[in-house]
């Protein structure tokens, strides 16, 4: 085998050893690029020009896509085991209708009014994808609006007495924020299946509250004729799961759910669906 010349090897590998600089240079460069002056295509998950999945029932669909919004209901407050009814919805839908049901994004907030979500839904570009992007919306909202009309405080921090005869008269307003939330997700994603979850009074076991059942029943009743204005939305009741079940379902707070009460709600949706 005739042998390379000495000064022709130190040739080759000095080549080799330099292209092989220029190449991890170039490579490092490009990283760098990226990181400092990222383009558009970089970015994934906020092309906002995306359209909504098509129209279709939920069980005709290969896999549905879950996106939950709206207050501590939602975000699953006073749940020990951290489930909520979000997290239960999924296995028990998954089950029902033999495709994968999988939970995009649980976008929901403690504490959060109806007018705050409004304003969310209106400007918050990454909810607004989200929310684009599912096939079945979940969203609990109104409970602070109500709570705060009644006490002039929030929920999480009222220290003073309902006002029974407050909340009726200003009862509207509350329903005029409700509206704009449930006009804003239609216009987000109007193929999608939207499942408001309607609101209980978690005080029924005391004496001097129990007719704020009344107000919570106009609220769903104002609640339903708005969403019925939408083929693609339903409303699922709940107050009749809790006035006379109180002590079972409700958390230490008496406000939130606990476990098996979110289990209720999660089962009443789930047959709700098909």
């Amino acid at each position: 085998m005739r042998s390379i010349p000495s000064s022709g090897l130190w040739r080759t590998v000095s080549i080799t050893a330099l292209l092989s600089t220029l190449l991890l240079l170039f490579g490092f460069g490009y990283s760098v690029k990226d990181m400092l002056w990222p383009s558009e295509s970089t970015y994934i998950g906020e092309d906002l020009s995306a359209k909504p999945p098509a129209s279709a029932k939920l069980a005709e669909r290969k896999e549905i896509l879950v996106t939950a919004i709206g207050d501590s209901l939602t975000k699953g407050t006073g749940d020990a085991t951290g489930e909520g009814y979000v997290k239960q919805v999924i296995p028990l839908l998954s089950e029902k209708l033999k495709v994968p049901v999988k939970l995009n994004n649980n976008l929901a907030l403690n504490g959060q009014r109806a007018d705050q979500l409004a304003d969310k839904l209106a400007k918050d570009k990454g909810v607004r994808y989200s929310l684009s992007q599912a096939n079945l919306i979940l969203f609990t909202i109104g409970g602070n609006d109500l709570f705060q009309i009644a006490t002039g405080q929030s929920a999480s921090e009222a220290t003073g007495e309902l006002n029974m005869d407050k909340l009726q008269k200003e009862l509207p307003k509350g329903l005029e924020r409700l509206e704009r939330v449930i006009k804003a997700l239609n216009e987000i994603n109007p193929n999608a299946t939207i499942v408001y979850v309607g609101m209980y009074n978690p005080f029924y076991d005391l004496k001097d509250l129990k007719d704020g059942s009344l107000e919570v029943q106009k609220w769903n009743q104002q609640a339903y004729e708005m969403i019925h204005q939408y083929p693609n939305m339903m409303m699922v009741p709940t107050f009749d799961l809790f006035e006379k079940s109180i002590e079972r379902y409700l958390s230490s707070d008496h406000f939130h759910p606990n476990n098996e009460g979110y289990a209720q709600i999660a089962a009443r949706i789930v047959q709700s669906l098909e």
